[in-house]
């Protein structure tokens, strides 16, 4: 059997004689033949940037209304489209380039200027070709013996990064986490066990746990709180001003009525550009209050975190030093490939201690291995081990099985430099301000976001009126009436009904965000 039929396993001959491996021809068959697949899908979406400013993206043949980001189609009609099967004698290479060529057929471009939904946007090529390393890799970052390469990589990178928020010490670094969500939920984690240390073996007795987010902050605080056994009871919202961040005097009072009713107030989520406005929480100010009341600090920086790399925005992260935790993920506002997501911290004892559990057929003591001087610091007579030394990464997070992410962003930095990063984030925010601009002086449409925005995001109603719900069935008209024109944006609920939410990139032309404008106009008056 040939390798474009399927296989380049060691099967056997007839005579019970073993094959020769082929799987390196076999590899280069199957690149190949993707890779003509995948560059004209990415080819159309940079042929359609000249298109988008007009207003209108090309079209391209389809079964349906089909711009170069999406040819939709609802649930069970897509799923008749794809029609996969599952067969039990292998279609081979002809079988699988017929999938991947649907799969493009059917799937957004996120290449494509025109995406300007949700919190992420396209890769970059070095992202695509950094997750090919990782793929041919295919390595489990959980212990150091399989993985030695990517163990030094991610915490070379968690510590690069940690330093960059100025969290300082030996003793800073991180992990990276299966998106902000897994960091957010391993910071609750971490925290409650190190504030609360016999809650690792003995529960909560009889604590009632409580801890604090803005009232626009994510929902994964919910979340985690149900998984953790709080109850989403258990998050209390802070309440927010008029620019959506968190009020600091609302949560020193929301702290002291949660200690007077007998709760166990430990631990503070401040957010760095929140899901909807973008907002960024005073951070100094919080940290205050968590000092003061013995309250974990972690800031949530999933999203606004990467403006730490960009001198013109990273004020807004004021005070990011003083806390315990961040969360952050470059394959947001980065372009790295989705998933790449840290934990980072001042203290990576911390997360250590919280986490390990005693896994002997696993995690091998490296007691017969004498840490080098470099590994270790003294301090009032003794000496502690530093980061160098907690090599099995598993051992500091929920999760056994763990891919490589952090070597996405290692290659991203590499390639690009941290002027690249920050040259690509300040491309997105001056997007994000001519957007702005155009919808501020434009009579039909009522700017929700701040002029310059926050973060990359701009909120806006198109030819608002009165009544909420007609507002919001507007809203949401227009949305999908931009797909089929080349645009896909977001919308989101407000006090005077839902209005769109359009999220700008380090890709993002300014002639595609006129281009929108322009698009919006134009379906909106049938909207």
């Amino acid at each position: 059997m040939s390798p474009t039929n399927g296989t380049s396993l060691p099967l056997r001959e007839s005579n019970n004689a073993q094959k020769p491996l082929q799987r390196a021809q076999e590899t280069e068959e199957l690149l190949n033949a993707v890779q003509s697949l995948i560059l004209p899908f990415i080819k159309s979406a940079d042929n359609n940037a000249a298109t988008q400013p007009s207003g209108h993206g090309l079209q391209t043949p389809g079964k349906g209304p089909r711009s170069v980001v999406l040819e939709h189609h609802a649930p069970k009609k897509l799923t008749s489209l794809l029609a996969l099967d599952l067969p039990t004698t292998g279609a081979g290479k002809d079988g699988l380039l017929t999938v991947v060529e649907t799969l493009l057929q059917y799937s957004v471009n996120t290449w494509d200027q025109g995406f300007l939904s949700k919190l992420y946007a396209s890769t970059t090529p070095v992202g695509l070709a950094a997750d090919l390393v990782l793929s041919a890799l295919n390595t489990n970052l959980h212990v150091y013996q399989v993985s030695p390469a990517l163990t030094v990589i991610e915490k070379t990178v968690s510590r690069a990064l940690a330093d960059k928020f100025g969290l300082k010490g030996s003793f800073a670094g991180g992990v990276s986490q299966p998106g902000g969500s897994a960091a957010n939920l391993s910071s609750i984690v971490i925290a409650r066990n190190s504030l609360f240390p016999e809650t690792k073996t003995e529960g909560y007795g009889s604590r009632k746990f409580v801890l604090f987010t803005s009232a626009h902050g994510h929902y994964s605080l919910e979340k985690a709180a149900q998984i953790c056994g709080f109850g989403s009871g258990a998050v209390r919202a802070v309440a927010v001003d008029e620019r959506g961040c968190m009020s600091v005097s609302a949560l020193q009072a929301a702290v002291t009525k949660a200690k007077e009713a007998g709760e166990t107030p430990f631990y503070v989520n401040a957010t760095a550009g929140t899901t909807v406005l973008g907002s960024f929480d005073p951070l100094d100010e919080i940290a205050a209050v968590c000092k003061k009341d013995i309250l974990w600090m972690h800031v949530d920086g999933s999203w606004g975190g990467p403006v730490i790399f960009c001198e013109e925005q990273r004020h807004k992260l004021k005070g990011v030093e003083l806390a315990d935790s961040v969360a952050l993920c470059p394959h947001k506002m980065l372009g790295v490939p989705v998933t790449c997501s840290f934990l980072l911290g001042k203290d990576i004892r911390q997360f250590h201690a919280a986490m390990t559990l005693p896994a002997g057929y696993l995690f091998h003591s490296d007691e017969d291995e004498d840490p080098s001087p470099a590994d270790t610091e003294t301090t009032n007579g003794s000496t502690s081990t530093k980061q160098q030394d907690f090599n099995d990464l598993a051992d500091l997070t929920p999760q056994c099985g763990r891919r490589g992410d952090s070597l996405k962003m290692a290659l991203a930095w590499i390639y690009q430099g941290s002027e690249g990063f920050s040259d690509y984030i300040a491309t997105g925010f001056a997007a994000a301000a001519h957007l702005a601009t155009l919808v501020a002086n434009n009579s039909d449409f009522a700017l929700v976001s701040e002029n310059p925005p926050p973060c990359l995001q701009v909120c806006f109603y198109y030819r608002k009126g009165p009544d909420k719900k007609e507002n919001s069935k507007r809203t949401a008209d227009i949305a999908a009436k931009l797909v089929p024109r080349g645009f896909m944006v977001d919308f989101a609920p407000g006090e005077e009904g839902s209005f769109l939410r359009v999220v700008l990139n380090g890709q993002t032309t300014l002639g595609t965000v006129e281009g929108l404008v322009k698009a919006i106009e134009e379906v909106g008056g049938d909207a």
